[in-house]
């Protein structure tokens, strides 16, 4: 009998262990990735960068990723690959190690490849993962799997404070432990995927696309979706790259206190994610995508002037609204594309990647040559383009297959 004769369905019930192992593998990974933009200060002094080279640094990081997990995760999608997982995760901690003694600006670049490699490898079986552990709750799946994501980026700022910043540049291969335990779980979760059957070639004949729609539609609506998530990561971007800079130069903190502040936005992103996943199973992930993208707009705008403690305040509010969007903006685009969840999963984690380096790297040469106030001043414009949400098939057309 052959082995392509279905797609493997995933179980009914929610199967916890699973998803809670790939949430704090998540949280692993992407600690080890924040561990870059929060040690940009020990970088810049160390080696005396501009904001132009800092740009160039996550660039060069997050294009890599960009371009690797849509090919990753598409041919995963008809070959699948369940000890990549751990691939991934030693390939961050190559990158890891290689930023941690970097003796110059060059070799700082190819840690932040490597580093790009580790998550274009690990985001999109991961993600398969949750979905295939949900039970069909994929929202609140894809929100316990990205938040474990949220804290490791929220916890990035503070062990660069409190572990890598006091012992400097080679602090950060402290972390290769979370890497090493990464690893060992991210086995047992390959040996799982292996052994409930999912590793299987699925069927030739999956349908590429939601029954209900066009071809045309689906088109339209991925293309939305897409620029969305560009609006919502070249703000972001400004964010994981120069907040810390912001808060410094605006009203005059350490290093350290402001990457406190860095934290907390953090965290309201991982709890924003935490809530847009079942709030779209609910109510619709049309309704969260409209509402999480233009409606941070009125604090985006007023950020820019705000005084130390209210900026913190909207820092808080736009971090919890805007992120609730991409637990639903990665289902959604699932839906739209059911026999390609890796394919749709590798685009979209590659995009804001990608699309994050690019905006960080051009805000970098935009603040060389104006301010980072004036970086925040306009890109607090970015959440205008949620408008395009009102063109989006509606969730009933999608459940009604």
């Amino acid at each position: 009998m052959s082995q392509t004769a279905t797609i493997n369905p995933a179980p009914s019930t929610t199967v916890v262990s699973v998803l809670g192992a790939a949430s704090l593998c998540h949280l692993l990974n992407d600690l080890m990735q924040a561990l870059l933009p929060a040690t940009y200060p020990i970088f810049q002094d160390e080696f005396g960068l501009s904001f132009a080279q800092v740009g160039l640094l996550t660039f060069v990081y997050q294009i890599t990723a960009s371009l690797f997990q849509p090919f990753i995760g598409l041919y995963t999608d008809r070959h699948p690959l369940p000890y990549s997982l751990p691939v991934g995760m030693a390939s961050s901690l190559a990158g890891l190690l290689t930023l941690a003694y970097a003796p110059n600006f060059t070799v700082l670049l190819v840690g932040g490849i490597l580093l790009g490699l580790g998550s274009a490898i690990f985001h999109p079986e991961s993600s398969r993962i949750a979905r295939l552990a949900s039970g069909g709750r994929h929202g609140l799946a894809q929100s316990v799997f990205q938040v474990g994501g949220n804290f490791g980026s929220a916890l990035g700022p503070l062990a660069a404070a409190f572990i890598v910043l006091p012992r400097g540049q080679t602090g950060l291969a402290w972390f290769a432990l979370a890497a090493l335990t990464g690893i060992a779980i991210l086995t047992a979760l390959g040996r799982w995927y292996e052994r409930n059957g999912h590793a299987k070639k699925p069927s030739s004949t999956a349908p590429a696309r939601h029954p209900n729609l066009s071809r045309g539609q689906v088109s339209k609506a991925m293309t939305i979706l897409i620029a969305l998530l560009f609006s919502k990561y070249i703000y972001l971007a400004s964010f994981t790259s120069y907040y810390i800079f912001f808060m410094m130069e605006r009203f005059g903190l350490s290093t350290q206190t402001a990457q406190v502040y860095q934290f907390v936005f953090f965290a309201a992103v991982a709890a924003g994610t935490v809530a847009g996943g079942p709030i779209g199973d609910r109510l619709g992930r049309k309704v969260v995508i409209w509402v999480s993208i233009l409606g941070v707009l009125p604090f985006t705008l007023l950020l820019p002037y705000a005084g130390l403690t209210l900026t913190a305040v909207l820092s808080v509010v736009i971090g919890f609204v805007m992120s609730s969007a991409f637990p639903a903006i990665v289902v959604y685009g699932q839906e739209l594309m059911p026999g390609r969840v890796g394919m749709v999963s590798g685009l979209f984690f590659g995009f804001i990647f990608g699309i994050g380096g690019i905006g960080a790297a051009l805000l970098g040469i935009l603040a060389d040559h104006t301010s980072i106030a004036f970086v925040f001043r306009v890109c607090a414009f970015l959440p205008i383009i949620g408008v395009l949400a009102a063109f989006l098939p509606s969730t009933r057309e999608l459940k009604a297959a």
